[in-house]
C-alpha cells in the first residue's frame, strides 16, 4: 500500500494539504462537501500537486512540513520550479512542521460563512486528552464521522501521533485522522473555543453547570463561537486540573451500578445528539405513497363483507352491525395505499374464486 500528499487548490484561491491511502476516492469527498472542514465551503476544488509515500507516517510527515510553508513555496513546488523552491527555503523563516496549527491552511473552526452569507456556528471539537490506545483514537474518529464531525484534537497521546494503529480502526474515517492536531497541553488545544465541556461520569470537586449531551448540543446550535467537548483517558478519565479548564460538564444519565462508557461510545454519544440539529442524510426513510382513496376502501371492505356473509361468518344477526363496525375499524387503521388496496382485493378474489395453477 502507498500513501499520497496531495494539496488542492480552493476557490478562494487557498491552499488545502492532506494525506491518504485512496487519493481519488479522498479528492471525491473533497469535492462532495458532505463533511464538514476546510474545504466545504470553498469549492470547486482542483488537485494541484501530489507525491506518493511507502508509508503514512512519511505523508504525514510531508503533509505537516508543507503546511507550515508560505503560499510562494506552495506555487513553486506545483510549478516544479526547484530551483526557485530551494532559494524561498533559504529566505523564508516559517519553514518548520506545523504540529499543532493548520496555518496558513487555517483548519480551525471558526465562523463559517453559510449558504446565504451568514455567520454559521461551527460544529464542536472533538478534543481526546492523553489517549492511551491508538485503536480507540481510530474508533472515536469513526462514530465523529458518522455524525459529521471532522475537528479531533489530541493532548499528548500516550503512543505518540501519528500512530498507524488508528486507521484500520478508523473504518474509512481517515479524512479525521488526517486533519486530527496535536497539542501539549488542554489550555492549548481549546484556546479558540469560546465554549467548553468536559465529560465526566464522578465527581470532581469542582463545581460548574451539568448538562446532559442533549442539553450541550442546544446549546452548541444556539450560541455563536467555537465549541469544545473533552474526553479524558480510557482508563482514569479527565483529572480535576482538566475539568476545571472547562466552563460546564457533560455528563449521561447512566446506570449507576455500571457506570463504564468506553470512549468510543462516549464520542458517539455526544456526537449523535449534536447531528439532530443537522440536515444528515437517513438512508432507510422512503417517501410513502398517500392513502387510497375513500371509494378504493370501501369497496376493498364491501368485497370482504359480501364474502363473509356467503361464508356464514356474521352471526348471530343481533350481532352483525358491531361485528361489521370492528372489521371497518380494523382494515382503515393501517392507511392503505392504492396499490396495497389492490393487491388485498385480488387475494381477496382468489380466495372467493380459487383457481388450480398448471405446472
Amino acid at each position: 500500500m502507498t500513501f499520497s500528499t496531495y494539496m488542492l487548490r480552493c476557490s478562494d484561491g487557498s491552499y488545502y494539504v492532506g494525506h491518504t491511502d485512496d487519493l481519488e476516492g479522498r479528492v471525491a469527498v473533497h469535492e462532495s462537501g458532505l463533511v464538514a472542514g476546510y474545504t466545504q465551503n470553498r469549492r470547486p476544488l482542483a488537485l494541484v500537486w501530489s507525491e506518493n509515500f511507502p508509508d503514512r507516517d512519511q505523508a504525514f510527515a510531508i503533509e505537516r512540513q508543507i503546511k507550515g510553508w508560505s503560499r510562494a513555496k506552495k506555487e513553486a513546488l506545483i510549478a516544479g520550479d526547484l530551483e526557485l523552491l530551494q532559494s524561498l527555503s533559504r529566505r523564508v523563516l516559517r519553514d518548520a512542521a506545523s504540529t499543532g496549527s493548520a496555518a496558513p491552511q487555517d483548519e480551525r473552526p471558526g465562523e463559517i460563512e453559510g449558504a446565504n452569507g451568514e455567520a454559521k456556528i461551527p460544529p464542536p471539537a472533538i478534543v481526546l486528552v492523553r489517549p492511551q490506545l491508538a485503536e480507540n483514537i481510530g474508533k472515536a474518529a469513526r462514530a465523529m464521522l458518522n455524525f459529521g464531525l471532522t475537528d479531533l484534537r489530541l493532548v499528548s497521546p500516550r503512543d505518540g501521533w501519528p500512530n498507524p494503529a488508528a486507521g484500520p480502526a478508523a473504518s474509512g474515517a481517515d479524512i479525521v485522522l488526517e486533519q486530527a492536531r496535536l497539542y501539549e497541553t488542554v489550555a492549548e488545544a481549546v484556546a479558540d473555543c469560546a465554549h467548553v465541556y468536559a465529560t465526566t461520569v464522578r465527581k470532581r470537586g469542582v463545581t460548574k453547570p451539568v448538562v446532559t449531551p442533549e442539553e450541550a448540543a442546544q446549546t452548541i446550535h444556539a450560541e455563536a463561537g467555537g465549541s469544545a467537548i473533552l474526553f479524558g483517558p480510557e482508563r482514569s478519565g479527565l483529572e480535576t486540573d482538566d475539568v476545571a479548564l472547562a466552563r460546564t460538564i457533560l455528563t449521561v444519565p447512566i446506570n449507576p451500578e455500571f457506570g463504564s462508557l468506553n470512549l468510543a461510545q462516549a464520542v458517539i454519544l455526544v456526537a449523535y445528539e449534536w447531528s439532530k440539529g443537522e440536515s444528515l442524510a437517513q438512508p432507510t426513510a422512503v417517501d410513502l405513497d398517500p392513502p387510497a382513496p375513500q371509494a378504493d376502501l370501501d369497496g376493498m371492505i364491501g368485497q370482504l363483507d359480501a364474502m363473509l356473509e356467503d361464508a356464514g361468518y356474521f352471526f348471530p344477526p343481533d350481532r352483525v352491525a358491531s361485528t361489521k363496525r370492528t372489521l371497518r375499524t380494523l382494515l382503515t387503521k393501517p392507511g392503505w395505499n392504492a396499490q396495497e388496496v389492490r393487491t388485498l382485493r385480488g387475494i381477496l378474489s382468489t380466495l372467493d374464486r380459487p383457481r388450480p395453477r398448471r405446472s
